[in-house]
């Protein structure tokens, strides 16, 4: 598939914001470190109003993607059938929640247990509804797992608690630093081995469909001469990326680099130095990571017309 840009940054941005919320629900419930009340909830209060600024950022993303914008409302029409509709419904709802989760805080409201929980299943609603778009796309045998789901739940959670360890440091919540680091490296491990599953199940993939299937004609030797027309077309821009096979290579290894491997040795040594600097760099990498992660979801989803027109364009 071609990847789009707009749906990367969209994935990768409400992601991230979804795993600090997370964190930051955990850490008001658990009530981990031993923060003053003040500063307590000055720091749930800064990361409500950060994570509503990142799935706004991607929210505005998203409309990049879109032929019409000014029709963008229509797309909820179809939520009783479409993941997508759903996944419409369930953002602005959990920006609500989180502009509600953080209003809350700064009033100094005590029921922010139960306000919270609600914006949590909210949270794990559009974890599903941004998965289950593409887990559902049957005939695009890469995407068609439950692995999909659960790559986004980890990679989401990964990212926001490596950007909660980094804004606990730069509030100067010492106490929250290294549980938010612990976490997020138990996390990134895990979502080291859910999205390798994904790369070795993918890699033993076989087609379902042949040239002779999809064209009707059951000759064992077929050879394409042609296209039929002079330059490309819609199939060849939109559902194949026209990357060799060396580039896709270089991107795979370049994302779990990464993802899995530099900001965790980024977040033992920040911790253990101390350095806000590093927590930056982890985050930063890391970030970087999964939009070269989310590019390469997409571009090695082999559409089955590929079989026909993928040699040509």
């Amino acid at each position: 598939m071609q990847p789009a840009f707009s749906v990367i940054f969209l994935t990768t941005l409400i992601g991230a914001a979804q795993g600090l919320f997370l964190a930051l629900y955990a850490t008001d419930v658990a009530g981990l470190g031993d923060l003053a009340p003040p500063d307590s909830r000055l720091f749930l209060l800064v990361g409500s109003l950060l994570a509503l600024l990142l799935t706004g950022l991607g929210l505005i993303a998203s409309f990049f993607h879109l032929g019409h914008p000014e029709r963008a409302w229509r797309s909820a029409a179809m939520w009783r059938t479409s993941w997508l509709s759903r996944e419409v419904i369930a953002l602005p709802l959990f920006m609500l929640g989180l502009f509600l989760y953080g209003s809350a805080h700064l009033l100094g409201w005590n029921g922010t247990g139960i306000l919270g929980a609600v914006v949590v299943v909210l949270c794990l609603a559009l974890f599903v509804c941004t998965a289950m778009i593409y887990a559902s796309v049957r005939f695009l045998q890469e995407w068609a797992s439950p692995l999909t789901l659960l790559n986004y739940f980890f990679l989401g959670c990964t990212s926001g608690l490596t950007l909660a360890t980094l804004l606990a440091a730069a509030l100067g919540a010492s106490s929250l630093v290294a549980p938010y680091a612990l976490a997020a490296t138990w996390l990134t491990l895990m979502a080291c081995v859910s999205r390798s599953a994904s790369l070795l199940r993918n890699a033993r993939l076989r087609p379902k469909s042949t040239l002779q299937s999809a064209i009707g004609i059951k000759h064992p030797r077929i050879a394409q001469k042609a296209q039929g027309f002079m330059g490309g077309s819609f199939n060849t821009r939109e559902f194949f990326h026209g990357r060799s096979v060396a580039l896709l290579r270089s991107v795979k290894w370049t994302f779990l680099l990464l993802v899995f491997v530099l900001p965790p040795l980024c977040l033992v040594a920040g911790v253990m130095s101390s350095s806000t600097a590093l927590l930056c760099v982890a985050f930063v990498l890391q970030y970087l990571g999964l939009l070269a992660e989310r590019w390469f979801f997409f571009a090695q989803a082999n559409h089955p017309q590929n079989l026909y027109y993928q040699t040509i364009s």
